[in-house]
């Protein structure tokens, strides 16, 4: 991004959520989706909340801030996706929105999470649009768990 000089003031402002997909992996390196904005005289708000895998950002060794590293018990699980979730939740707070305004919400995990997807995700209303699961993994091999949220006016597929 240096390279591209895309950082602002030392900071990445592109929202983004790299994985690498479990099955069917593509050929190259490629993308799957991107956001843009173009002016509207629409007064809805609308945002792209960036992945975040279970761990705090800014450290200078992520792997020491894991949640429940190494692990992916069912109890793991919970525990990774309640700090995803928070960590969701205060990224759409500072901007604004909550889990009502989402129009889209993606998790990108190759574990089960079925035994705390009703009681904890669906619960909290973290899917009001319903859920996008990626069999895939995050990019760094020591995390097992991440999501991204948006909320957005209009969104096209091309195929």
């Amino acid at each position: 991004m240096e390279d591209w000089d895309i950082l602002r003031d030392g900071n990445n402002p592109i929202a983004r959520s790299n994985v690498c997909p479990e099955r069917n992996k593509p050929e190259t390196p490629s993308f799957y989706a991107f956001s843009y904005t173009i002016p509207t005289p629409h007064q809805t708000k609308t945002c792209v909340i960036s992945g975040s895998a279970e761990m705090p950002e800014g450290k200078s060794n992520y792997r020491d801030h894991v949640v429940r590293l190494g692990e992916q018990s069912p109890e793991a699980m919970l525990e990774k996706a309640r700090w995803v979730l928070a960590e969701m939740e205060r990224r759409m707070s500072a901007l604004d929105f909550t889990w009502s305004d989402v129009t889209a919400t993606q998790l990108y995990t190759v574990y089960d999470v079925h035994s705390f997807l009703g009681d904890e995700i669906v619960a909290r209303g973290a899917m009001p649009a319903g859920l996008t699961w990626h069999f895939a993994r995050p990019p760094v091999d020591f995390v097992d768990y991440e999501m991204d949220v948006r909320s957005v006016r209009r969104e096209r597929v091309i195929g």
